[in-house]
């Protein structure tokens, strides 16, 4: 059945007359008496036995004053009688009968002259029980002033779903007059609702007599078409004697505060989610670029629908000086996120790029204020100065933004950048809360990209003086080839004091050297320098690999709380043999031509800078072909897996052959993950056969 159809069944036209009859009448049992010119009852109701106690039997023929009124009475009535017999005029009002059960009643009296045909005249008087129609008029003076007076909105439909009757408060809820409502349907009225479940409602409960009750609507009015509201609805059918359908009843009640509430209580809710969830995720490493991802990435897609993040870059660069600043700022930008595919994105800067941005750009007005900017509202002129160009700006309006907030980066009183929010799909325009949770999420992400920037900075001049340290390209030697390489730690740790070296000495001998200097850092990289030049200077004076380590323990106690380890090794081409001393270092690795990788068993010793005098001198037989792998711990320790079962792995990698110039880069590549936490030196030999030139 359609919305326009009812659920009554239709009539022939010809029956059309035949309507269903009301029930006021009814109710209160209103009678019918007809008396002759002479007072006697010649006509006699049905209702009128409800309202006097006689039957019509009873009744008929006899006069209605010996009847019906008291003695005390009869002269008044006899007069009122002629008085509407002899002038034809009607009389109304309330008289006391007696009843047959001997009672005495008020009755509601409307009596008038009949005429017939013939000329005779007849009295009608038409009665109800007072009581009863008193009852009746509170209880419609109650339901009227209920109705009109309800802060609840109540209408009543037809069958059509035509409207019939709207009280005041409906009409202050809906913002239409009650006369514009009367013979339309929901759908005519309601223009700004969603008006196909309202007439799905309203139809369901007509065809099933079943209410719903606290239906929840969320919509808006043709009052305050700019604001949602909400309402609590109840759709319930209004029927008849004979379960007649006389249409359906709709009571509405305003809860947009209630809705408001919650709708705030939930939003406040996702506020201190997204909080959390950035403390989580935000500041995971000492990385910039990854610091700044992550707070772009947990501003999507609760606070915002592209999130980007600028840092000046001379803040990067450590070149920003301490007062204002006015005009122009270099930006580079380091992040951005969506919460769904976007041409947004592609006008934002590309990710490592810089960009200028004048002083009349809002992201520069944020970092020059230190406060956040917000454009509640875009217009083309505003978009202008947040895109980069043009272009862009015109590429951020088909994206449907409408709404802008830039928040500064400020970590320890220093402006670092600009967190920049965009809202598309998002409806609703940036306000307060939103700029205090921006404002909360940059507070703990700018720590966290302070930290790294100044890691960085630490690092790198770590990792220059430990390059800067470190010896270049091995060089030429007789009966040897080598190939070393040097990786710092990608991960959170500093630089460490990871060093390898190779010295030529006479008689055409190499001491090959790797050592490490626990912990890290520049205090680490200038210990390891101060070992290197020591064992360099060990290596020229010809000592037994042993003697050299004594020195350098000698040394190295005299620093500060630091101890590393060290593999010494001297080879003589000549004779084809290793000379080699341990302190504390990874055994290295020994590939015989033609033969399966071992590690060396060597006598440990202890570290130096622990004072203990423990150290030996072995000697290995090193022939043409055959390799040596020297190495630091980096390359085999981690943090989730025992070293004997890594030492292994490192065995079985090196079962491989490949070119003596690429094995360090591939050993690397095979067991490195790009976030282990130490550094890493290599030293790979190769023996080679020596010529009566080379000697």
């Amino acid at each position: 059945m359609g919305s326009g159809e009812s659920p009554r069944e239709e009539m022939p036209a010809r029956d059309a007359w035949r309507v269903p009859p009301g029930e006021l009448l009814d109710l209160l049992s209103v009678s019918a008496v007809v008396l002759d010119d002479g007072g006697r009852i010649v006509f006699w109701s049905p209702q009128a036995s409800e309202v006097f106690g006689y039957s019509a039997a009873e009744a008929l023929g006899r006069y209605a004053a010996d009847l019906l009124v008291q003695d005390e009475h009869r002269e008044l009535v006899i007069k009122l009688f002629a008085e509407v017999m002899g002038t034809g005029a009607s009389w109304a009002g309330a008289f006391p009968i007696r009843h047959k059960d001997g009672s005495v009643r008020l009755v509601e009296f409307r009596n008038m002259r009949l005429l017939d045909d013939r000329g005779d005249v007849y009295a009608l008087a038409i009665a109800a029980d007072q009581s009863m129609l008193q009852q009746v008029e509170t209880q419609l003076a109650l339901s009227d002033h209920l109705v009109s007076q309800s802060p609840v909105g109540i209408a009543l439909l037809d069958a059509d779903l035509r409207y019939l009757f709207v009280n005041p408060a409906l009409e202050r809820i809906d913002g239409v007059a009650a006369a514009d409502h009367i013979g339309r349907r929901p759908r005519e009225v309601l223009t700004l609702l969603d008006v196909d479940t309202v007439e799905s409602a309203l139809q369901q409960v007509l065809i099933t007599g079943t209410a719903l009750i606290d239906q929840y609507h969320v919509g808006r009015t043709v009052v305050d078409p700019d604001n949602d509201h909400a309402w609590s609805v109840s759709y319930y059918r209004i029927d008849g004697p004979g379960r007649r359908v006389i249409g359906v009843a709709i009571s509405v009640i305003d809860v947009s505060e209630r809705h408001r509430a919650a709708a705030e209580a939930d939003r406040a809710r996702r506020r201190l989610a997204t909080i959390a969830d950035a403390s989580a995720r935000v500041g995971t490493s000492l990385d910039v670029e990854r610091t700044a991802q992550e707070l772009a990435k947990v501003a999507v897609s609760d606070l915002a629908d592209v999130a980007a993040v600028d840092l000046l870059d001379a803040v990067l660069a450590f070149r920003r000086t301490a007062g204002s600043h006015e005009g122009a700022e270099l930006f580079r930008a380091l992040a951005v996120a969506s919460a769904y595919p976007t041409e947004a994105t592609s006008a934002a800067d590309e990710v490592g790029h810089i960009a200028a941005y004048g002083a009349n750009r809002l992201v520069t007005q944020c970092v020059h204020s230190g406060q956040p900017i917000v454009v509640a509202h875009t217009s083309r002129a505003d978009l202008l100065r947040i895109a980069r160009d043009r272009a862009a700006a015109v590429a951020l309006a088909r994206a449907g933004v409408h709404s802008y907030l830039a928040v500064p980066l400020i970590a320890r009183n220093e402006v670092l950048g600009a967190f920049d929010l965009l809202r598309a799909r998002n409806p609703l325009p940036f306000d307060e809360a939103d700029v205090i949770l921006a404002g909360e999420l940059a507070a703990r992400a700018a720590i966290a990209i302070d930290n790294a920037r100044w890691h960085e900075s630490v690092r790198n001049s770590a990792e220059s003086l430990q390059r800067s340290l470190l010896p270049g390209l091995p060089p030429q030697l007789t009966g040897l080839e080598v190939d070393a390489c040097y990786q710092p730690a990608q991960a959170s740790s500093e630089v460490g004091g990871d060093w390898y070296d190779v010295i030529p000495l006479a008689g055409d001998r190499t001491a090959l050297v790797v050592g490490d200097v626990m912990g890290n850092g520049i205090d680490a990289a200038a210990t390891m320098g101060r070992l290197r030049t020591a064992t360099c200077a060990y290596a020229d004076l010809d000592l037994a690999p042993d003697e050299v380590l004594r020195h350098l323990d000698k040394i190295t106690r005299g620093l500060e709380h630091y101890i590393a380890t060290c593999l010494y090794l001297v080879y003589d081409p000549h004779r084809h043999e290793c000379r080699i001393a341990n302190a504390g270092h990874m055994p290295p690795v020994l590939i015989p031509g033609g033969h399966h990788p071992q590690l060396l068993s060597l006598p440990t010793g202890v570290p130096l800078g622990v004072g203990e005098d423990h150290f030996r001198t072995t000697s290995f037989a090193l022939a043409p072909g055959d390799r040596l792998v020297l190495y630091t711990d980096g390359l085999v320790e981690t943090r989730h897996h025992p070293i004997d079962e890594r030492l292994n792995t490192l065995l079985e990698i090196l079962e491989e052959q490949h070119p003596l110039e690429s094995t360090g880069q591939w050993l690397l590549n095979a067991l490195r993950h790009p976030d282990d936490h130490d550094d890493v030196a290599l030293l790979i030999a190769e023996a080679r056969p020596t010529t009566p030139a080379g000697r």
